[in-house]
């Protein structure tokens, strides 16, 4: 007796749900044969398969064979070697801190479907070719989540490869620190591509942390980054924000180059000492917006190389070595409202003069070092502060006189050119000086593993808070 498929499929036809028990890959022929009827629903239930020693599945390579878009892969405990390839939109999920070891040619992890999601996982011995883009995670995909995950022994840590609208949260990645900072790769390493965010990992001994090359419309927050080169960067990549990070103990707490409409609230940059090092570095940008920052204990505080139309207002800027160093170039910026507490030197000027604006409709800046008065109580100094280092030319040709600064001998200098200036030194004037310091509501980081954040108001007692936060650096390199 022949079967009847036809006829068998036509009866199903008339139980809208007959099918939600099928597979994909059974269903496809179906259609295809016409044997499912134009009025069905088909409600097709993602699988989940189970990796483990004791199977149903022993490798992850094995599961993906099997597994169809929309499933879930758990991967329970324990070592499983060889890299892995996504093109099938799934969930790859670690059971207590599985480690995915790589072959040590390639990326651990390459991620080619959209909207997959790699979560609770140790991925670790990528290759080692910067040109090849080797790393622990590889996405060349669209609008997936990467969380929780802890990577080490990785060229790049997570490197987007025109990858957009994806979401990078919680996760650890450590460079190979046993390599000269020019052979490393970034931590988190974007490349053309825009939307994405990047929330709450901890970045560490890569070369620049999180590295942005013509990448647009991208929100970076709660990020901490140490001992490494940058430890944010920026190359052609306009209108990103980027919040609540903590950047220390770095050649450079961020580099913004060549990018434009660059927002930044509520950062710290902390410690990031070396040679030729900064807490903040602009290099020929555009629009760009500083609010309630941090900037404390930097070699250099805020580097402006051909900025332009630029506003910082409610930073605290102290305890730097140089806490503005400003080239000619630097045109129409504006600071107003800010902090600049017991500087080494309160700028550096290269060149004659600049046209940024060191006060804006009628409120300057605060200066730890200002010795005017106020005698109509408006809050305002009625004597513009010059900001200058009479000891800059001196300090140009013999740095070592830096350790001097706070002598007696050259506070009576200081004195004594106030007085009867005969130096010429910088002619920038902030014509409009606060009295008392700007109160600043900020999230300064506690300095332990994972970003927590505490929130200080920063008013007359800030000045403790600077020290403190010093001093905590100081101790932790120790």
């Amino acid at each position: 007796m022949k079967s009847k498929p036809l006829e068998v499929f036509k009866e199903l036809s008339f139980i809208p749900n007959a099918l939600v028990f099928l597979r994909p890959k059974q269903v496809f022929p179906m259609i295809l044969l016409g044997l499912v009827g134009p009025g069905l629903t088909l409600e097709v239930k993602a699988g989940t398969l189970i990796v483990g020693p004791s199977g149903p599945f022993v490798s992850v390579q094995e599961a993906l064979i099997h597994a169809t878009t929309g499933d879930t892969i758990r991967v329970k405990s324990g070592i499983y070697k060889g890299n892995l390839i996504l093109d099938k939109q799934i969930v790859l999920e670690g059971i207590d801190g599985p480690v995915i070891q790589g072959d040590g040619q390639g990326s651990v992890i390459t991620v080619n479907a959209n909207g997959c999601t790699i979560r609770g996982l140790i991925i670790e011995h990528s290759g080692s070719r910067l040109v090849d883009e080797d790393s622990g995670i590889l996405l060349k995909s669209n609008g997936n989540r990467i969380e929780e995950n802890e990577l080490r022994d990785v060229l790049f840590g997570i490197y987007f490869f025109g990858s957009s609208d994806n979401i990078v949260r919680g996760n650890v990645i450590r460079g190979r620190d046993f390599l000269e900072l020019g052979e490393r790769g970034s931590g988190i390493h974007i490349w053309n591509a825009t939307n994405n965010t990047i929330v709450g990992n901890t970045i560490k001994q890569a070369r620049d942390g999180m590295y942005l090359q013509n990448a647009y419309k991208s929100t970076l927050r709660g990020n901490r980054v140490f001992d490494l080169r940058y430890g944010l960067h920026y190359m052609f990549s306009d209108d990103n924000k980027f919040e609540e990070n903590l950047f220390y103990n770095n050649t450079a707490g961020a580099a913004i180059m060549y990018s434009r409409r660059i927002e930044f609230r509520r950062n710290v940059f902390i410690h990031n000492r070396g040679f030729s090092s900064f807490g903040l570095l602009f290099q020929d940008g555009d629009d760009c917006l500083a609010e309630d920052n941090l900037i404390v204990d930097n070699a250099v505080g805020i580097f402006m190389e051909a900025l332009r139309n630029s506003t910082f207002r409610r930073n605290l800027i102290a305890a730097n070595d140089t806490a503005i160093q400003v080239f000619t170039s630097a045109a129409e910026n504006i600071f107003q409202r800010n902090n600049f507490v017991d500087n080494l030197s309160p700028i550096q000027v290269i060149g004659k003069n600049t046209t940024t604006h060191w006060s804006h409709e009628g409120v300057g800046n605060y200066w730890s070092d200002y010795n005017g008065y106020d005698l109509d109580a408006d809050g305002i100094g009625d004597v513009p502060f010059k900001i200058q280092n009479i000891f800059q030319h001196l300090e140009g040709n013999y740095p070592r006189l830096r350790i001097y600064l706070f002598s007696p001998a050259s506070q009576a200098l200081a004195l004594a050119e106030k007085t009867f200036p005969v130096i010429e030194g910088s002619r920038e004037l902030d014509f409009y000086p606060l009295m008392k310091p700007v109160v600043l509501s900020v999230q300064v980081p506690e300095l332990s593993e994972g970003p927590r954040f505490k929130r200080y108001s920063l008013g007359l007692p800030f000045a403790m808070l600077v020290v403190s936060i010093a001093l905590i650096i100081k101790g932790k390199k120790r």
